[in-house]
């Protein structure tokens, strides 16, 4: 499951987002007993294709994919998500931007400035990041007077890499390494090193021209970053459209020039900045979707759904979804038409693989 932490500075809309999101799924969850406590929710991941596949095997239940994403109640600064396990092992972290005006919801600082605000947030990020630097220097330097090792050597070397980018006040998410250096990045948990999405909280009147907004405001620099992806939303819409009838909701969003909503387009987004991928099992029970990196392996993908699966693996009986859609979700036709293929362990996964796993318990 892909996991996402929510930032940003007091009142941008954070919360609001986290229940928008979540809503679909029962709301949210504390994790409980903790000074610096999160608030967790579960959104589920929007995929017309697995309603088709609904439609074709009528199954008791279909279940979409889903994503977790956590707010830290309160705002204690970048350095206080340093505590929280949910930001840790973020897969990414998403940055609500504040950009509407609302005298009932006065900015903490006084005016609206969203310049001002993603530096402020990057610049926290990169000061938290280097607190941990040092604290993990200090670690190395002790474990080698016990004696050194290459593995404490390459540590090191990173560790020197990250702290004179952050010195530089550079976010790591932009920092190039080599393949066993990205390895070891992985491993510190850096908050700045996580891909980033910004999310852009407009007023309405922005919504039907969000590029404008973003050039007005002065930010197409500062989001022209290889690992950010933004979306554009207005949380108010947002809230609207929740209380409309399902039917009445193309129609409001047509009304505005939109094609889907908000919530949506943050799930899609974070999906594509993470580079991650969807495929479905099908029968008579259940219909369901299983999000995945690109590039994961048969197994792995087998231990998704449980790990005694993985453990026993055999093959994987892949059938593309437009063949087997085309073909009316008959398996026997795609069999006689060649689309069916038996794939071992270490097949990748591809978008839209609709997947049997054979396995010895």
């Amino acid at each position: 499951m892909l996991r996402a932490g929510l930032i940003g500075l007091p009142l941008t809309g954070k919360t609001t987002l986290l229940r928008l999101l979540s809503r679909q799924n029962g709301g949210t969850r504390s994790t409980g007993g903790r000074t610096t406590e999160p608030q967790v929710g579960v959104a589920q991941v929007p995929d017309p294709r697995l309603d088709v596949l609904a439609e074709l095997f009528e199954p008791q239940r279909h279940v979409p994919a889903t994503m977790e994403v956590s707010e830290l109640a309160g705002y204690g600064g970048a350095k206080s998500l340093l505590d929280v396990s949910e930001f840790r092992n973020a897969d990414a972290l998403l940055h609500v931007l504040r950009m509407f005006r609302d005298e009932h919801v006065p900015h903490t600082a006084g005016n609206v400035d969203p310049v001002r605000d993603m530096r402020q947030m990057e610049d926290e990020l990169i000061l938290a990041d280097l607190a941990v630097s040092e604290r993990r220097v200090e670690r190395i330097r002790q474990e080698q007077k016990k004696g050194k090792s290459r593995k404490l050597s390459e540590e090191a070397r990173v560790i020197d890499q990250c702290r004179s980018a952050l010195e530089e006040g550079r976010p790591l998410r932009t920092l190039t390494l080599d393949a066993e250096g990205s390895k070891h990045l992985r491993g510190f948990s850096f908050l700045s090193a996580k891909p980033l999405l910004v999310v852009l909280n407009l007023d309405e009147s922005d919504v039907s021209d969000p590029d404008d907004a973003v050039e007005r405001a002065g930010l197409n620099e500062m989001l022209a970053g290889d690992a950010i992806e933004t979306v554009p939303i207005c949380a108010k819409i947002e809230l609207e459209i929740t209380e409309l009838p399902a039917a009445d909701c193309a129609a409001f969003l047509d009304d505005l020039g939109l094609t889907d909503s908000g919530l949506d387009r943050v799930i899609r987004a974070s999906y594509h900045l993470l580079g991650y991928i969807s495929f479905f099992t099908v029968g008579e029970d259940e219909c369901r979707a299983w999000s995945v990196p690109r590039g994961t392996s048969a197994q792995d993908a087998a231990g998704e759904i449980h790990s005694d699966i993985a453990r026993g693996f055999i093959r994987a009986e892949v059938v593309p979804y437009d063949a087997l859609t085309a073909r009316g979700g008959s398996h026997t036709a795609c069999r006689e038409h060649g689309e069916v293929r038996l794939e071992g362990k270490d097949y990748k996964v591809d978008d839209g693989d609709v997947i049997n796993f054979r396995f010895a318990v």
